[in-house]
């Protein structure tokens, strides 16, 4: 049997006070995380008097361009911004459940279809209402919740071992590399460390140039997009006929990619071969400096590279300034001590967010079947 949405639902109304909200608990569709990666820090809280409110076990999901898949099952008390639909279960619903029932790809096709607007879409909440969920009694709801949630669970695990073992490659090289550096080394650029590599984009208007499987070619909405460390492939790959018509350069696993403009600062690590757009400065680790060292010291040195940037419109780091971004040349005694350390914390990290993509993929395939009866719930043994 099929219910409603409005059976298991309702819209939260209410406001809340700004002031008593800060920038962990105020959601905006700004930093709600697309392809469901929940929520971050808000940069700024809003300037008006009142917001809606929302309450721990609500479901928040941006109602603007429904394609990205923002939501976010709530942890915490707080507010959001208007663009941003917070549902809370009606009684003899489980919450967990419901966040599984609007987390499937269906409803967000479904919000997608019934949206409004072409530039900015916007979903219909008379017609979100009407979307059809399964009709399931709350031991069957507890089951699917249960499933899903012990994937996402060990998915949160991952993600806070992955945060542990970053905090401690950072507090080694503050304490190798800047609180305890050596005023006998000497002195030198970022292009002393590694090879810096820029990148291209084949013709937009030529098809043959692009396709799905084919040389990974990354761009920085690819980062904004994906939070991972390790990156293997973009939303678009390149042919090598595209590769041949453009001049961006095939790199190396293990190179460091570093966007140079819209915006300047993200990082991440080429998991296998691949190539950039031209919004990356990217750096390959020269022999005996390694992926980590390099990794690090983009992170740190942030703040002075993008104050090297020029621009009137939008800043950017051009190839010839990050060649020249000042460092100093570690002996090589101390580089090693640092990458016996660090690198296989690296490598742990690679496994764990490659688990993660595995526990995704399992999850993404669980739901839609839960949810449409292929796979009866109410007969799991949980």
């Amino acid at each position: 049997m099929k219910s409603k949405l409005s059976d298991i639902c309702h819209y939260v109304m209410g406001k809340v006070d700004v002031s008593e909200l800060d920038n962990s608990t105020y959601i905006s569709t700004e930093n709600m995380l697309p392809d469901k990666g929940g929520v971050t820090e808000a940069a700024t809280l809003p300037t008006i008097a009142q917001t809606q409110i929302y309450e721990q076990e609500d479901v928040l999901v941006s109602n603007i361009r429904p394609y990205f898949k923002k939501i976010w099952f709530a942890n915490r008390d707080g507010g959001c911004s208007n663009d941003v639909l917070v549902f809370r279960v009606n009684e003899g619903v489980e919450p967990d459940f419901l966040y599984y029932v609007l987390a499937d790809d269906k409803f967000f096709n479904y919000s997608m279809a019934t949206s409004k607007g072409t530039k900015m879409p916007r979903g219909d909440k008379k017609a979100l209402m009407e979307y059809e969920v399964p009709d399931l009694n709350i031991d069957t709801q507890r089951k699917v919740a249960s499933l899903l949630g012990d994937i996402d669970e060990k998915i949160k695990i991952n993600n806070e071992i992955n945060k542990n073992l970053e905090q401690q490659m950072d507090i080694l090289y503050a304490r190798l590399f800047i609180r305890n550096a050596d005023p006998a080394w000497t002195t030198g650029t970022i292009s002393d460390l590694g090879d810096v590599v820029g990148g291209s984009t084949p013709s937009k208007k030529v098809d043959a140039y692009y396709t799905d499987h084919g040389i990974a070619w990354i761009t920085p909405k690819d980062l904004s997009r994906d939070h991972s460390k390790f990156l293997s492939h973009g939303e678009v790959d390149i042919t090598e006929l595209g590769l041949s018509k453009s001049s961006t350069v095939i790199m190396p696993a293990g190179t460091v990619l570093f966007s140079s403009r819209a915006p300047i600062g993200y990082i991440a690590i080429a998991a296998n071969e691949l190539c950039t757009n031209q919004g990356f400065k990217s750096v390959i680790p020269h022999d005996g400096i390694g992926t980590a060292f390099i990794y690090c010291f983009l992170k740190a040195n942030l703040q002075t590279i993008e104050s090297m940037a020029s621009g009137s419109t939008f800043k950017e780091v051009s190839g010839s300034t990050m060649k020249l971004v000042p460092t100093v040349i570690p002996d090589q005694r101390t580089m090693s001590q640092f990458n016996e350390f660090a690198m296989p914390l690296l490598q742990q990290q690679q496994n764990l967010e490659a688990e993660n993509r595995c526990l995704a993929n399992l999850r993404e395939s669980l739901l839609p079947k839960l949810m449409s009866g292929e796979i009866d719930a109410s007969k799991l043994a949980l």
